[in-house]
């Protein structure tokens, strides 16, 4: 790890000012979703030169690069490698005033997948510049649609990872996600699930409206909506053990237009984060029931709905384990910090590694530890 750390730092700051260049750039002109086509020109454009083979696929635009070793029969291992960046943005205003601040109304790279892109095209030349001693092929993945698009599953039902090696998919999947609130440098993790699943669950209660001083005419649902909101707290704590955690949340309940009114419908919006596929699909028939039986119960009826987002992002033991090795080879201090627990956010990667044995990392970009909240002073480093 000593020689492969003083070669790589020499590359990498090398490349650096071409890394940032792109990662501005991508950064003033965002684009939200699964189609991404400038941002795609620009990677292509950084690409250019490189020995790379290039997938685009029909329901994105995203964008594959394969490097194959310069002399098969003498280095390849006959192994692949797959790396991953994303590249889509937020629908969200840019306030922050920079020289390079997003150009697109309602658009902006808020969540780092500007830098992940760049990061990647980084990697791409670095690599390509090793070609001759490359001991297997790697395949960058750059991917649309991570904000809720399910770009990588996209990307995979497109068979773009497909048959990278005769017959068969990448044997690893690696990928970072920028922390802001981490410590620069810092790279964190843990094996198995490091990142939740998460599904919109959401329900219409429907009842009878009618004149809010003759409730007794009426079936209000607005009180059934309350019921069934407790309800569904009071069965996530009973029912779920506290070693495969869940968290349930009701963010919206719409109903009524005056205040005389009692209305005919209410409506509830909500999230829903597991960490096992197991918990995952018992809750979803837990809300189903929950709903319909309490409405139910008081004349009225419940139409409950779950919009499955992406699974459990999980880790495997020995990526991870090559990870933190990888990151402990990077200097003389120790920049390893060990997730006690995981993040019950969610990520599109998590597509990947449910097919692909591979491991996602956070790295830290604060500029002081003193910015650190709560939640990451907490955690130890290993």
């Amino acid at each position: 790890m000593e020689q492969i750390e003083s070669d790589w730092v020499a590359t990498a700051e090398d490349l650096l000012e071409g890394v940032v260049e792109l990662r501005r750039a991508i950064h003033a002109d965002p684009e939200i979703g699964l189609d991404c086509a400038r941002t795609t020109a620009k990677i292509k454009a950084a690409l250019a030169g490189l020995p790379l083979e290039f997938r685009e696929g029909p329901s994105t635009s995203g964008l594959v690069a394969i490097l194959r070793p310069s002399r098969p029969s003498a280095g390849d291992n006959g192994r692949a490698v797959l790396l991953r960046g994303d590249m889509d943005a937020l629908p969200m205003e840019e306030e922050t005033g920079l020289p390079f601040a997003s150009k697109n109304p309602g658009a902006m790279h808020a969540c780092g997948h500007d830098a992940h892109s760049a990061m990647l095209v980084g990697a791409a030349r670095a690599l390509s510049g090793r070609r001759e001693s490359l001991p297997g092929t790697v395949v960058f993945m750059f991917q649309p649609g991570e904000e809720g698009y399910h770009g990588a599953r996209f990307m995979m039902d497109d068979g773009l990872i497909d048959d990278v090696l005769p017959g068969r998919r990448p044997d690893a999947a690696f990928a970072l996600h920028i922390w802001p609130n981490m410590p620069r440098g810092a790279v964190a993790g843990r094996a198995g699930p490091l990142l939740a699943s998460a599904d919109t669950l959401s329900a219409t209660i429907t009842g009878k409206g009618g004149h809010a001083a003759m409730p007794h005419e009426s079936l209000d649902p607005i009180p059934v909506a309350c019921e069934i909101v407790m309800a569904l707290q009071a069965h996530i704590a009973r029912t779920v053990r506290v070693t495969d955690p869940a968290v349930l949340s009701i963010t919206k309940i719409n109903a009524g237009s005056a205040h005389n009114i009692i209305p005919g419908t209410a409506e509830l919006l909500g999230t829903l984060r597991t960490l096992s596929e197991e918990t995952r699909h018992r809750l979803h028939e837990s809300f189903r029931r929950i709903a319909q039986h309490i409405a139910l119960a008081h004349g009225l009826t419940a139409e409950a709905r779950i919009d499955e987002g992406y699974p459990v992002t999980c880790n495997d033991g020995c990526a991870i384990d090559l990870v933190r090795r990888c990151a402990r080879s990077l200097g003389d201090q120790d920049p390893w910090i060990e997730l006690s627990s995981p993040i019950m956010g969610a990520e599109d990667f998590a597509y990947v590694l449910r097919e692909i044995p591979g491991a996602m990392a956070f790295l830290g970009v604060a500029p002081e530890a003193a910015t650190l909240p709560p939640i990451l002073r907490s955690i130890t480093r290993a």
